[in-house]
């Protein structure tokens, strides 16, 4: 039995959407979730992977605890970010959320087939919406343990819980 308590952090997410709409509403409802902190938002898969490598390259540089992603989007799609995501030995660490407005059983189960941590089909009304986050919320950080800081990643140190600062 360890004599650290686990002190909740919030949860750095990353949000890959390209709806601005969709984006909007999901920034209204985190606002009101104090324990999920919006790291950014990247309006497609090309700057999600862009934003991701500029963080890993930077000396400062947060990879975010959980990655909210659309699938369907230009450029680059949700499936084809999960797939490089899933390859890279540091980004293959960080939790992915599919969050989509398919609700495809195809879809799904190709989702988790390419390493996806969970698959939720994004609510309609924003009320639904802060619900759900809410549910995001207290799994990824009240109950799940998520990987170690960055710096750890590329040390290729094991999953721990990240301490408090």
């Amino acid at each position: 039995m360890s004599l650290h308590k686990h002190v909740p952090q919030p949860a750095r997410i990353l949000l890959v959407e390209d709806g601005h709409v969709q984006a909007l509403l999901i920034r209204t409802a985190l606002a009101d979730l104090p324990q999920l902190d919006l790291l950014h938002v990247a309006k497609d898969g090309v700057e999600a992977i862009e934003f991701l490598r500029r963080e890993i390259e930077s000396a400062g540089g947060q990879l975010p605890d959980v990655i909210l992603l659309d699938i369907n989007m230009p450029k680059k799609d949700g499936f084809e970010v999960l797939a490089e995501l899933k390859s890279d030995p540091v980004l293959r660490r960080v939790p992915v959320v599919v969050f989509t407005t398919s609700d495809s059983q195809e879809d799904v189960d190709r989702a988790y087939a390419q390493g996806a941590n969970t698959f939720i089909a994004k609510p309609v009304t924003l009320g639904d919406l802060k619900r759900v986050l809410d549910r995001i919320a207290d799994y990824w950080v009240e109950t799940a343990r998520l990987p170690t800081s960055l710096q750890a990643a590329k040390e290729g140190t094991p999953r721990i819980w990240r301490s408090a600062s």
